[in-house]
């Protein structure tokens, strides 16, 4: 699946301006949306999925203008919301029926086989018969997750997938999406958790204010930042003087001392050496030095 992005612009009634002026161009596998909150992740996703309409600009879905073939789109769609939510008196398997119902036209016994193959897929069927309101919040993302698949879909949304989850449920999360993503799905996933698009995704956009301000792999997104992490031990009256100058990454305590990671253009202590970055290294560096966003 091809998906075409060009000027794609939302401004709602009070002038708030969400997205502005998005080129894009996404191909197959997974690809992440990384921004604060408030940076127009979901304005988009919205967008994406048919629930709102562009103020300007064109998104093609395999060629199709989503607002000219809205009807001929949105059975190629699955979406994840960030705030998932389902009849509180349905069983987890009586929940996923009716959203095969929705979506698609199968006969029961169909029907009943899919919903239980989906619940094997993501690791809820030996709690079939549980009522949906009565799972842990992990169990309920994944429920949705299901939901999102069951009409077979070519594109899939997910908005903030692992917000609230346990580190246990995010890696299972993570892994249900990476197996996705072979099986010629389109994923976009859209979150603040740097975590989320390192782990799984090998292209990226990260929005800020509505805007695009950087789209490639995030390995681009790390080389950015090559030479400007670095690493010291630092006793407590070094540590808050360093701080107040220079956004801090990461804080452990060793021995009485504090060993940081700081993101600085210079050596910002004389026993400061540089460390190899990651994502979230870039993503602070970013904020900081492209955007203008203190972080210190």
């Amino acid at each position: 699946m091809n998906i075409s992005i060009t000027g794609l612009t939302k401004v709602y009634p009070n002038g708030h301006a969400a997205i502005k002026n998005i080129d894009l161009e996404i191909g197959s596998g997974m690809f992440g949306l990384l921004g604060p909150n408030g940076a127009g992740k979901s304005s988009f996703m919205r967008i994406l999925v048919t629930v709102q309409k562009s103020t300007s600009g064109s998104l093609l879905i395999d060629g199709m203008d989503i607002n000219d073939q809205r009807n001929k789109i949105r059975p190629l769609i699955g979406y994840l919301p960030q705030d998932f939510t389902f009849f509180s008196k349905l069983k987890t398997w009586e929940f996923l029926d009716y959203a095969a119902r929705l979506a698609t036209s199968l006969s029961k016994k169909e029907r009943l086989t899919k919903v239980d193959y989906l619940l094997d897929q993501v690791g809820l069927l030996d709690v079939r018969e549980r009522m949906a309101n009565k799972l842990s919040g992990g169990m309920k993302r994944r429920l949705g997750i299901a939901q999102a698949l069951i009409g077979e879909p070519k594109l899939l949304v997910i908005d903030e997938p692992t917000t609230g989850l346990d580190p246990e449920e995010r890696i299972r999360f993570r892994n249900i999406l990476s197996d996705l993503s072979q099986k010629d799905v389109t994923i976009i996933l859209s979150t603040h958790i740097v975590g989320d698009i390192s782990s799984t995704c090998h292209n990226m956009a990260m929005l800020n204010k509505g805007e695009v301000v950087f789209k490639g792999s995030p390995e681009g997104m790390i080389d950015q930042v090559r030479g400007f992490v670095w690493q010291a031990t630092l006793d407590d009256e070094e540590f808050n003087v360093l701080k107040m100058k220079y956004p801090v990454v990461s804080t452990i305590p060793v021995d009485g001392k504090w060993e940081v990671q700081v993101i600085a253009n210079e050596q910002p202590h004389p026993r400061a050496k540089n460390t190899n970055p990651n994502l979230e290294h870039a993503y602070v560096y970013f904020m900081e030095n492209e955007l203008g966003v203190s972080l210190v």
